[in-house]
């Protein structure tokens, strides 16, 4: 008899227990806070979801842009969080309502201070109503009166307390920020998984003078005055081929190792579209999705494009395998060569391609005709944050380009 219950008893007190469920935290939306310089914080926000096979997604929310992210993975009350193309994660333990961690660049040595609470869907909490209209065109210098001083174009929309738009420069603009006026307080944000960007200013009728943060490793002072007349210098008229040169020339390695040069028979009689950008940058991230959209839709055998990686990772593996991702990721048909690595410094960019006066952006776009001759040089890039230059740009682009393909 007492053999019996042993297993019966056995079954009754393990066989019924209930499964532990896996701890996970709760679905919906989440306020995001980021330390930056002077003990400032950075919020953003996002939207966790789970799927039916019980897999974890993000989506962060900057303004008109949504970015999905489904890197996550859960050990215990740990999460972690890779930024979809980007290096960046994020690393933190969490609750069901709460996370503290860390966001991490491995290859700069950035590690920023993490922190999210659940249930909170205002992206700056504890404001006021804002006496201000920043609706309207600003013209902006980042550091003032300084040898590092240069010039941006704001361009907001505040529409029931909310603040969105972005500011362009000659050197590509800083995508969909979102904020609000907390009374006569500018305050605007935006985060991508490789950009943490923070701007407060005072702002009164006619007037900005505020500080912008990247991240908890730079800040600087910039000024504004209403100017919706304002324009910045031609972006094409920045970069060009320095006299004594007369055509583009390189050859650098694919991902498989191969030597490509521009004058390889391939290119022969195409027009080429050369693309200098990084898998680390999110302007050079929209323009390679506004690239390999326009190649799908525009099928060409007389056109060509070919990116030039300077990647920021410190091996040459590490280099390769970032742009790996962006071309898995993002569905690159196009040859991307791995120019530089270990650093994307633009003077040791510009020594690379020795026959440029300078390389002061990336994305920079070169185009070159059926002649092998450089038609016209494209700095930075304005994406689709920037509204109808965006547009004005793609309409450019198709015009320009039909222009070398008929030729």
């Amino acid at each position: 008899m007492r053999k019996t219950l042993i297993p019966i008893l056995f079954f009754l007190v393990f066989g019924c227990a209930p499964k532990e469920d896996h701890k996970k935290p709760q679905e919906g939306h989440w306020q995001a806070r980021l330390k930056v310089k002077d003990n400032q914080i950075l919020p953003f926000n996002f939207e966790l979801n789970t799927s039916k096979d019980e897999a974890i997604s993000m989506k962060i929310l900057n303004g008109e842009e949504t970015i999905l992210v489904d890197e996550i993975s859960i050990k215990d009350d740990s999460i972690l969080i890779k930024a979809p193309v980007f290096e960046g994660y994020i690393s933190a333990k969490f609750s069901e309502q709460h996370m503290k961690g860390k966001f991490v660049i491995e290859s700069l040595n950035r590690v920023v201070p993490f922190e999210a609470v659940f249930g909170i869907e205002e992206r700056f909490s504890n404001t006021e109503d804002g006496i201000t209209d920043v609706s309207g065109i600003w013209e902006t210098e980042f550091s003032p009166d300084t040898e590092d001083s240069y010039m941006g174009k704001g361009i907001f929309t505040q529409k029931n307390g909310v603040v969105s738009g972005t500011f362009r420069t000659t050197t590509g603009d800083y995508r969909f920020l979102e904020g609000v006026m907390d009374k006569d307080s500018l305050k605007i944000s935006a985060f991508d998984g490789a950009h943490a960007f923070l701007f407060q200013a005072k702002v009164t009728d006619s007037s900005m003078n505020g500080i912008f943060y990247s991240g908890n490793h730079f800040k600087e002072p910039f000024v504004a005055i209403r100017n919706e007349d304002y324009e910045l210098p031609n972006p094409d008229s920045l970069t060009f081929i320095k006299k004594g040169y007369d055509k583009l020339a390189f050859t650098f390695p694919d991902m498989n190792g191969k030597q490509v040069s521009l004058s390889d028979p391939v290119f022969d009689n195409k027009v080429v579209i050369v693309q200098l950008m990084g898998s680390w940058c999110p302007n050079c991230l929209d323009e390679t999705k506004f690239l390999v959209n326009y190649l799908e839709k525009n099928k060409n055998k007389d056109l060509a494009v070919i990116g030039l990686a300077f990647e920021q990772a410190k091996t040459k593996e590490k280099a390769e395998r970032s742009v790996q991702r962006l071309v898995d990721r993002i569905g690159i048909t196009y040859p991307i060569l791995l120019a530089q690595y270990g650093s994307y410094d633009k003077k040791k960019a510009q020594e690379k391609l020795p026959m440029l006066n300078h390389v002061l952006s990336y994305p920079t776009t070169i185009f070159v005709d059926k002649k092998g001759e450089v038609r016209k040089i494209h700095t930075g890039f304005n994406g689709p944050a920037t509204g109808e230059k965006y547009i004005e740009f793609k309409s450019e682009f198709d015009s320009f380009l039909d222009e070398l393909l008929s030729e």
